[in-house]
């Protein structure tokens, strides 16, 4: 496998022997791996933006691992979060997976069980990623949308006939199927089931918000 198509992960551990024994583990599985002593170290490194599962020790000097969570939310939003401790702290544990980690493994922890792991983390990043893409695409295909346009659209999500959508915004029916016959061209939606599966998610969400 050549190295530019090999996943990277990234492991945060303030004991070297961790860092480096879990390293060794991954790259004999072909994974590249990335090692760091705090969490600073990590956020400054351009492993950042091409980390596919962080492997992360909860309790750290500086930054704690709860805390970088929370930056990584913003940060990258993708990146699936193994928590690993010494401490066996349940209430911690709890907190983490309730804040999006997808896992908490406390040392020491079984290789095949880590290993088993990381590879399922390595495929929801690549999944959201993907549909991070495919919102983008939706998302400025809709801002192409007039205001007129995007209130039409939201009634044909909604379910309403264009007589109803004619009569909520005051405009007539013709109107209506041509604002419809815009919209759905620069979406490239062919008929109402492409425009469903295109952007009824999204439109909805953002009217929720």
């Amino acid at each position: 496998m050549p190295p530019e198509a090999r996943s990277l992960v990234c492991v945060i551990d303030d004991d070297a022997m961790v860092r480096e024994s879990i390293c060794l583990l991954l790259e004999m599985l072909g994974l590249q791996c990335a090692a760091f002593a705090d969490c600073r170290s990590f956020l400054d490194s351009p492993s950042l933006s091409h980390c596919e599962c962080l492997i992360l020790d909860v309790r750290m000097p500086g930054i704690s691992g709860t805390v970088l969570q929370e930056i990584l939310k913003v940060q990258a939003p993708h990146l699936p979060i193994i928590f690993i401790s010494g401490h066996g702290d349940i209430p911690l544990a709890v907190e983490a997976m309730r804040k999006g980690a997808i896992d908490f493994m406390q040392k020491p922890f079984n290789e095949q069980v880590l290993l088993e792991r990381v590879e399922k983390a390595i495929a929801l990043c690549q999944e959201r990623k993907q549909k991070a893409v495919k919102q983008l695409h939706i998302d400025t295909r809709l801002a192409d949308l007039t205001p007129r346009e995007r209130e039409v659209l939201d009634g044909i999500l909604a379910g309403l006939p264009n007589k109803r959508v004619a009569s909520q915004l005051d405009i007539s029916i013709k109107t209506v199927e041509q604002h419809r016959a815009k919209a759905m061209h620069k979406l490239g939606a062919r008929n109402l089931a492409d425009l469903f599966l295109f952007v009824a998610a999204p439109v909805r969400r953002e009217s929720s918000e």
